[in-house]
């Protein structure tokens, strides 16, 4: 086992470690690389393999035709959203829909970004996806539709499939913050010293704003960092907006190379695998908790709200703030990654719903899982693959979830 891959599984324990422990900070149930998403969808051949692979996982449930069926003939559309860290999970919820005798759609078939994918939900354009990133996602529920009614009012958040576990935040250059002794993204902002450094290697070099790599367009994320931004009057930093693969590959080369930069991210991904805190990166902290003030006058920027601004046990090595001790504020609330679906779907069909409602995944299991992508296995068979050997691995726990299913229908 390589060093890298020693440092991320003990990275990858203890933000799982961090992410159960604000699991109950915020009362509401309720971020991305994908753009090689089409050329994936696209492959017939590796699709059938895949497709192969998820049938013989519900033969070997099924057993034989004495076990129930709820949804035999039953076709159920679902999307996933545009960021591949969130494919493997696309996968072992259509799968286990397969082993109850639905026929789902390949999620790959249908790759949107929060914007519309919220909107198409609720007019019915499919039936549910397993990427939502509650709160922030909240603010696609807010927009009215022809008939006066509301998006959130045709739709349902099921289940506990990754409560608190999408933490979120800011990672710098670790020798850029020790050289001009940083510990929070407001001491960037005020610091002359350090923004002339930044500035002369950022995206936009000469501007005299440190550019910071952000969030791609339409993940919501982009959204509340402007927020964020303007809420703590960081009017020397400035968030690039752009392909998050492109950026996260700039941020990775600078990080290595002691070049200055900042790039929000988050957990679970592959990610920091290569952005490696207290390795090439550490987290910046903030000093203020953006609220609901919504300062730039966003559509449903009171959603994004990230308080209480849980203070993480995260060490100072890591991120520099903890060294004051008042802990780690990545100014993020961890997210909880859930199942949104449409509640015409859900009414008819009691089984799906109480599948939906009863799976639950690990941080770690998801982690590993986009390691494997990043290290190749990218194609949709390839995906379908891990999915179907999670499954089998955790055979006891998901026949138990099924059972629950079938009794419900």
């Amino acid at each position: 086992m390589t060093k890298r891959r020693l440092i991320f599984l003990s990275v990858v324990t203890a933000l799982a470690l961090i992410a159960a422990s604000c699991g109950d900070d915020d009362d509401t149930s309720a971020g991305d690389s994908g753009d090689d998403a089409g050329d994936d969808a696209g492959d017939d051949a590796g699709d059938d393999a895949g497709d192969d692979a998820g049938d013989d996982a519900g033969d070997d449930a099924a057993g034989d035709d004495a076990v129930a069926q709820p949804g035999e003939g039953v076709s159920v559309t679902m999307a996933r959203a545009d960021w591949s860290t969130g494919y493997f999970q696309a996968y072992v919820y259509q799968a286990l829909l397969g082993e109850l005798g639905y026929d789902v759609s390949d999620p790959a078939e249908l790759e949107l970004g929060p914007s519309l994918a919220y909107l198409a939900m609720a007019e019915g354009d499919f039936d549910f996806w397993v990427n939502s990133w509650y709160p922030g996602h909240l603010s696609w529920h807010d927009p009215e539709l022809p008939d006066g009614t509301q998006v959130g009012d045709h739709l349902t958040v099921v289940g506990s499939e990754l409560l608190a576990g999408g933490l979120q935040g800011f990672l710098a250059t670790k020798s850029f913050v020790e050289e001009f002794d940083l510990k929070t993204m407001d001491d960037l902002n005020n610091n002359p010293d350090a923004l002339a450094a930044f500035d002369a290697a950022d995206p936009v070099p000469g501007n005299g704003i440190a550019d910071m790599y952000g969030c791609q367009e339409s993940w919501t994320c982009d959204n509340i960092i402007l927020n964020q931004i303007a809420f703590s009057g960081w009017d020397n930093i400035q968030e690039v907006i752009a392909g998050y693969d492109a950026m996260v590959a700039e941020a990775i080369d600078k990080a290595n190379s002691d070049v200055p930069m900042v790039i929000y991210t988050w957990t679970p991904s592959a990610f920091i695998t290569n952005l490696i805190p207290g390795d090439n990166v550490v987290w910046l902290g903030v000093e203020d908790v953006l609220d609901d003030s919504n300062p730039t006058g966003q559509d449903g920027g009171e959603s994004h709200d990230q308080r209480p601004g849980t203070s993480h046990a995260i060490s100072e090595e890591n991120c520099p703030m903890a060294a004051d001790g008042n802990g780690c504020v990545l100014g993020w609330i961890a997210a909880d990654i859930q199942v949104t679906a449409n509640n015409d779907f859900l009414a008819g069909n009691p089984a799906a719903a109480e599948l939906l409602d009863q799976v639950i995944l690990s941080v770690i299991d998801v982690s590993l899982a986009n390691v494997a992508q990043d290290a190749g296995a990218d194609t949709s068979a390839d995906i379908k693959g891990l999915a179907a050997d999670w499954i089998t691995t955790n055979r006891g726990l998901v026949d138990g979830w099924l059972d629950a299913a079938r009794a419900a229908a």
